[in-house]
């Protein structure tokens, strides 16, 4: 199955009971951490508190102040193995808001902390120490933890219980009212199952329930993407009422993308350009966009599920071979749609890119197949309920119909029609691609494109969730400046 789910995010918890101005990412991530690893941890916008167990995996969460809402909490976990980072990338809207973050790391550790312009505390020993930089080990030091900050405090302690064990005291954290409060407390966390583990090779980012938009910014007089733009370039409205953005990320942040590829009726030359195509894309890619892979014809095929790792992509291109069965053009970007979801949680920015001459064999006058099981109407709802962009690659394949058994032109006609109206749903870009020798171009225009690409969030001042469609509108506020996304969703 595409994309193996290893992983679960979690939502950004609000607190009332708390503060009214804080948002508090609760829900703990847990990440193994094996002997002889290396844990580099850095927050240059507020601190950081370590706390030592007895557990072997290290538990994140973060608290962000002065917002009310989030989109993406500003964590990023990157698992290599051997070394293990976690770090704040971006802030929340507001520039001077500070996020904290706490860890639970093992207590068999080599520790160095280090604060730019903050303080560092330690109390974990009899006397608490105030050192700057700070070293010190923990158990048998097996582990090598490395902790930075840049203006705010560095608190190294004990974890409840194993503070309690050592006398020594703790700091209280605020606890959480209602459902949440079901959940073990600190110092007797409860056995993590497998699937809340963040394994070797994951990078993920937690997120709460917004709405998100990805938005390219075109000027009108050169055809080119606008980058460079903040916040306060862009206004949103929700059936003419403006919201309030409350999340923003630049062109620069990283994507998922995954190539769909359409292999019906391919010959071994055509399979060729294909694979030459397609190694065109991932090298055009940016080094942090991981890419995923899958083939279809009358079944879609893994390829390679989400990596960054251009060589086994390489690798991975070359074994795409022809494929039998009819088109079914509409159950593989189903197929890719749920997988993507189901990988990546929101866990960042998601992109689908489909090649196809969109000759699904439910079309009317095409010749001799028996098509996708999705009918093209749900395929369309689904993509506009997607949360990412889907691009088309239009491949002309028409020939001159000789008999009724042939696929009739009205049939290519409507194949083109619907694989532009399925990007305009999915707020991406319709590419015609005339000749096969011309799809690796195309490819690298959707990479270019992608890179002009802003993210925004809001939370809708209309809650209720009645299942109508929501129109959208961005306005940007530069000269000739045209934004180009999805017109809006279904309050489901």
């Amino acid at each position: 199955m595409l994309l193996k789910v290893q992983k679960v995010l979690w939502g950004l918890v609000f607190l009332a009971a708390f503060s009214p101005t804080t948002v508090l990412a609760e829900d703990e991530i847990r990440i193994e951490v094996r002997p002889g690893a290396e844990l580099r941890v850095r927050n240059d916008y507020g601190n950081v508190t370590a706390e030592f167990w007895p557990n072997s995996y290290v538990a994140v969460s973060a608290t962000v102040e002065g917002a009310t809402h989030l989109s993406r909490s500003p964590i990023i976990i990157d698992n290599r193995g051997s070394l293990v980072t976690i770090s704040v990338v971006r802030r929340p809207v507001d520039p001077s808001v500070a996020i904290h973050l706490k860890i639970k790391v093992p207590d068999d550790a080599d520790i160095t902390a280090r604060s730019t312009r903050g303080t560092i505390r330690s109390l974990l020993n009899a006397v608490p120490k105030s050192e700057n930089p700070f070293q010190v080990r923990v158990g048998n030091g097996s582990r090598k933890i490395d902790i930075q900050a840049e203006t705010g405090e560095i608190l190294l302690t004990y974890a409840a219980a194993g503070a309690q064990s050592m006398g020594t005291a703790t700091p209280q954290q605020p606890e959480l009212i209602g459902a949440e409060a079901q959940k073990s407390a600190s110092g007797t966390p409860a056995d993590p199952a497998p699937e809340s583990e963040i394994s070797e090779g994951d990078v993920i980012r937690v997120d709460s329930q917004l709405v998100t938009l990805n938005i390219s910014v075109i000027d009108r007089g050169t055809n080119r993407g606008l980058i460079g733009l903040g916040q306060a370039d862009f206004r949103l409205f929700e059936d003419g009422q403006e919201q309030r953005i409350v999340q923003f990320e630049s062109s620069s942040a990283p994507f998922d993308m995954v190539l769909l590829i359409d292999l019906s009726g391919s010959t071994r030359e055509v399979i060729k350009l294909i694979r030459a195509a397609a190694t065109r894309f991932v090298e055009a890619a940016r080094p942090a966009d991981r890419i995923a892979i899958i083939t279809f014809a009358g079944e879609p095929t893994v390829v390679s599920t989400l990596t960054a790792d251009r060589e086994l992509l390489r690798q991975r291109i070359e074994t795409i071979d022809t494929a039998r069965g009819d088109t079914k053009l509409y159950d593989a970007t189903n197929f890719a749609m749920e997988e993507v979801v189901r990988e990546s949680k929101k866990s960042r920015r998601t992109a689908i890119v489909l090649m196809s001459d969109g000759l699904d064999g439910t079309i009317p006058g095409v010749s001799g197949q028996q098509g996708s099981k999705a009918s093209y109407h749900d395929t369309l709802r689904n993509i506009q309920e997607f949360d990412g962009v889907l691009y088309t690659l239009w491949l002309n394949t028409e020939y001159e119909a000789m008999s009724p058994l042939d696929t009739q032109p009205e049939a290519f006609d409507a194949a083109y029609a619907r694989m532009k109206e399925m990007a305009d749903a999915g707020g991406g870009v319709f590419f015609p691609v005339e000749r096969l020798r011309d799809l690796a171009g195309a490819y690298e225009q959707v990479v270019a494109d992608l890179g002009t690409m802003y993210s925004l969030a809001y939370r809708p001042a209309n809650s209720v969730r009645d299942g109508r469609w929501r129109t959208i509108r961005i306005g940007v506020n530069r000269t000739n400046a045209v934004p180009r996304g999805k017109r809006g969703y279904y309050a489901n």
